[in-house]
C-alpha cells in the first residue's frame, strides 16, 4: 500500500464553532473550504496512536501540536478564553506538555521539544566528503 496523503477528519457536533476554535482561537492557517467542510494546516500532519480509549467522544482521538514557546502559547490561549485541561510539565519522556480540548472535547496536547532532546538531533549520517 502507498499512502500519498493523510489528514485526521473530526465530524464535530457544531461545525459553525470548531471551525471558530481551529480557525480563530487557535489560529490555524486555511489549507481549502468545500461544501460542507473545511482542511486546516497542522504542520507537517503527524498521526499517533497510543494508549487506550474508552469509547467516548473526544477520549479515544487527541491532537499532537508542537509549539515553539508552550509558555508563550499558554498565555496566548488564555487571553482567548481556552481552559487549560492540564498544565505545562516535563514529561518522562522529555517534552514539556499541556493539555486543552476544542469545543466538541477532543484533547489537544501542546508540545514544546526542549533543547537537547532527540526529536531536535540530526539523526542523518554524516555527509562523505
Amino acid at each position: 500500500m502507498e499512502i500519498l496523503s493523510s489528514r485526521v477528519m473530526i465530524h464535530p457536533r457544531d461545525p459553525e464553532r470548531s471551525v471558530t476554535f481551529y480557525r480563530d482561537v487557535l489560529g490555524l492557517a486555511v489549507h481549502r473550504e468545500f461544501p460542507g467542510g473545511i482542511v486546516f494546516f497542522t504542520g507537517n500532519g503527524l498521526l499517533e496512536l497510543s494508549g487506550t480509549g474508552d469509547g467516548r467522544i473526544g477520549l479515544d482521538l487527541g491532537l499532537w501540536f508542537q509549539v515553539r514557546d508552550l509558555t508563550a502559547t499558554a498565555a496566548e490561549l488564555r487571553s482567548r478564553g481556552v481552559e487549560v485541561l492540564r498544565e505545562a510539565r516535563r514529561e518522562p519522556w522529555g517534552l514539556d506538555e499541556m493539555w486543552i480540548a476544542d469545543p466538541d472535547g477532543v484533547r489537544i496536547v501542546l508540545v514544546e521539544v526542549p533543547a537537547g532532546h532527540p526529536l531536535r538531533a540530526d539523526t542523518r549520517p554524516p555527509a562523505i566528503s
